[in-house]
This record gives structure tokens, C-alpha cells and sequence, in this order.
């Protein structure tokens, strides 16, 4: 199996930093605002990754973040007059209801940034003893110059970062791809501040940039074998998340990054912003089930970019449906067991892992497996031959989550 490490920008082996388990940490929702399905593009080809881990004979640990506090959640919670509490409970609740909908497996760990303050203030903490972060009129700050590795993971020249003091207080700044100065690790309370907390560095509020990395340090002690996120994350967010855990521990942050790209619609990429939103249940009002939305999201390879229409929904769900159909003629011959693999079930485990051990092609794999069975005529199977071809694409299908 063979990856595309981010980190680096080439296609590895894959060799898990354990080898009884393999550590996963993804990028979870921010939930200030429902997720739309060009958010779930992202979490279904984490969800995709961790189960063809498992399928490959892998055993895997994963844990999935909840931004549940950051200056665009406080700022949405005021606009509607509901508590922070109160608006993220919602948008959380909608997306575990979404999860199970598109048959996503639940991550072992998924914390909210709310539960791991303390996390977050003990790593702030130890970022200013290592001399890598500072207090400024109560915030804390890291200064990415005092981090030789900064800016690795996106590939920033490091020398044009400016020598001039400069700090950035906001958690992000829309429109602005690289803060080129300090940012916030930790708000100090002012105020009338609505979201704060009591702790061992004061009173105050942890920034969005050390969050994921609090919460990392609570679930897993070592190196990760696999970090994943947006591509969007390459711009300040993982490098930030990187340099922090990285300073404090001394060690790798993560082995392999991988990255998906963005979800566009009719060639803009999909945002409030633009009036372009898409959710689940926009795509179930015109008559798709939640296989075919699943399958439309994962049908790409999760490194180029993707563009949803009608059109293209439709060619999807026709090419997902057609294989239902032959496998159904295979069904119907099936006994309720069978006394030798038939030579068409390896055929199909070869022609789905052929592809998926090269850096998740899901397109290519689903593909192979349905020129494989295209070939097969059901009317002459005998019973425990079909059930040996449908128990190999049930096995696939604990991967997909799309044929039966």
C-alpha cells in the first residue's frame, strides 16, 4: 500500500509507526454552522482510509476533533442569541445524525475542544517555559521563528517570514492565507467575555490554533501514524498544529499527512459565502438515498478536486445502480454457503486492492470490481460458487458502504 505524504509531496510505502495499530487523528467539523456535503467530502475519505486500513488486516485507533470554540462559533451563538452550548449541541448532534446516514464508522475518540481546556492550558504552559510562546497584554502568543521546521508541511520559504514583532490575536482571518507573524495560542479573559474558562494559567479561552493539538496530547502519547484534514488546513492550521505539539514533545507529530481537496459546484468552490451550500437532505429531496450520496463523495480521487451537478450526481448514481443490479443476479443464484473460493472472488479482491494500495483510488477500484463481475454469467453459477463472489464483495463493501 502506497500513500501521497503531504508531507514531502511524494507516494510512500505505507508503514504504520506501530505495528500493532495504527494511529489516526483527523480534522473534525467546526461547529458553529451545519456540515455540508463538501465537508463530508472530507470526512467520508477519512472514513474510506480508516476502513480499507482495516480491511488490509490493519488494526486502527482514530480520533476526530469538535471545534466547539473559536471566535466564529461565540460570534454565530450571539447573532442568534443562543448560548455556545446551545448551538454547538445542535450543529454536533446533526452531524453524528449525518454520520450514521452516510454510513461513516464513528471514531474511537471524538472530544470537543470544550472538554480538553485544560489540555490546552497546560500545553500554553509549557510553551512559554520552552521559551517558544510568550504572554502579551494577557494572550499568549507562538512565535514561529523560535520553530526551525515551521512551515514544512506547506512549504513556506521561511526567509521572507518578517523579522518585525507582529501578532495576530484573531483565531483565523478570512481571505488571508498566512498570518506572517505570531499567532494566538490562548485568549486572556477581558471583560464581558461570554466563553471563558477557570485554569491553571488564568482565566481566559483556548484559540483555535493550539485546540487539535490539546486534544491530540490527551488520546495518543506518541507519534501518529496518520494525520488527515482539508486541504484548506494546509494554510496556518496544521503548520500551527505541527510546530506546537512538536515543541512540546521533541518528536514527529505525524508519519503520513494526506489531504483531500475541495468540493466545487458548477466550478465555485462550495461556501455560504458564494449561496452555493448543499446539504444531505437538499440531495435526498430530489429522490437520492444515502448510498448514492456516499457514493457520489468517495467516486474521485480524494486529491483532485471535484464538481458537483445534476449531471454528474446522476452519471454516478447510474454507474452505482447498474452494480447493484449485476450483483443481485449473483445474489439470487447464491446458496447459504459454499465449499471453495471461486477464482472470481480473488478476481474482484485483486481488482479493488490494485487500486486502493495505490494511494485510495476508489474510482478505479469500484471500476475494476464491476468489470469483473460484468464478465461473470450468473446463470451458470453454481450456488456456492456465487456465494464465494458475494462474500468477496461484501468484504469490499465494508470499505465502500455502498452495494448492499
Amino acid at each position: 500500500m502506497h500513500l501521497f505524504n503531504t508531507l514531502g509531496r511524494h507516494m510512500e510505502p505505507f508503514s504504520p509507526v506501530r505495528r500493532d495499530m495504527v494511529t489516526v487523528f483527523t480534522c473534525g467539523p467546526s461547529v458553529y454552522q451545519r456540515a455540508h456535503i463538501g465537508n463530508f467530502r472530507t470526512f467520508l475519505f477519512e472514513d474510506i482510509l480508516v476502513r480499507y486500513l482495516m480491511y488490509a488486516g490493519y488494526r486502527v485507533q482514530r480520533g476526530m476533533s469538535l471545534t466547539d470554540v473559536e471566535d466564529k462559533a461565540i460570534a454565530e451563538a450571539e447573532r442568534k442569541k443562543m448560548t455556545l452550548l446551545q448551538l454547538t449541541s445542535r450543529n454536533i448532534e446533526d452531524f453524528l445524525r449525518e454520520m450514521n446516514f452516510l454510513r461513516m464508522k464513528e471514531p474511537d475518540f471524538l472530544p470537543r475542544a470544550s472538554e480538553h481546556v485544560e489540555d490546552a492550558a497546560r500545553l500554553t504552559r509549557a510553551l512559554v517555559q520552552k521559551g517558544y510562546a510568550y504572554w502579551h497584554g494577557g494572550n499568549a502568543y507562538f512565535d514561529p521563528l523560535t520553530f526551525p521546521d515551521f512551515g514544512r508541511l506547506f512549504g513556506l520559504d521561511m526567509s521572507r517570514w518578517p523579522r518585525k514583532k507582529r501578532r495576530f490575536h484573531r483565531d483565523t482571518y478570512p481571505g488571508v492565507q498566512w498570518n506572517r507573524g505570531d499567532f494566538i495560542l490562548w485568549h486572556g479573559y477581558k471583560p464581558g467575555d461570554p466563553c471563558f474558562w477557570d485554569t491553571e494559567i488564568g482565566r481566559g479561552r483556548p484559540a483555535w490554533n493550539i485546540q487539535d493539538a490539546s486534544m491530540i496530547s490527551h488520546f495518543f502519547d506518541e507519534t501518529l501514524s496518520i494525520y488527515c484534514g482539508g486541504i484548506d488546513n494546509l494554510y496556518r492550521h496544521h503548520d500551527y498544529t505541527k510546530a506546537i505539539l512538536e515543541s512540546v514533545r521533541g518528536a514527529p507529530m505525524a508519519k503520513y499527512w494526506l489531504h483531500c481537496n475541495h468540493l466545487f459546484v458548477r466550478g465555485e468552490k462550495m461556501s455560504k459565502s458564494e449561496g452555493n451550500v448543499i446539504y444531505t437532505d437538499t440531495l435526498c429531496a430530489k429522490g437520492y438515498d444515502n448510498r448514492d450520496v456516499r457514493f457520489f463523495l468517495i467516486d474521485g480521487h480524494y486529491r483532485e478536486k471535484m464538481d458537483y451537478d445534476d449531471a454528474l450526481m446522476d452519471l454516478a448514481v447510474q454507474r452505482l445502480r447498474n452494480c447493484r443490479r449485476l450483483v443481485g443476479r449473483i445474489r439470487r443464484r447464491a446458496g447459504k454457503r459454499y465449499t471453495r473460493e471461486h477464482g472470481m472472488a480473488d478476481a474482484i479482491r485483486h481488482a479493488f486492492a490494485r487500486h486502493m494500495d495505490n494511494d485510495l483510488r476508489v474510482r478505479d477500484g469500484f471500476d475494476g470490481v464491476v468489470n469483473v463481475i460484468s464478465s461473470v454469467n450468473a446463470a451458470s453459477l453454481h450456488p456456492h460458487e456465487a456465494r464465494s463472489i458475494i462474500n468477496a464483495l461484501r468484504e469490499i463493501d465494508e470499505v465502500l458502504q455502498v452495494i448492499f
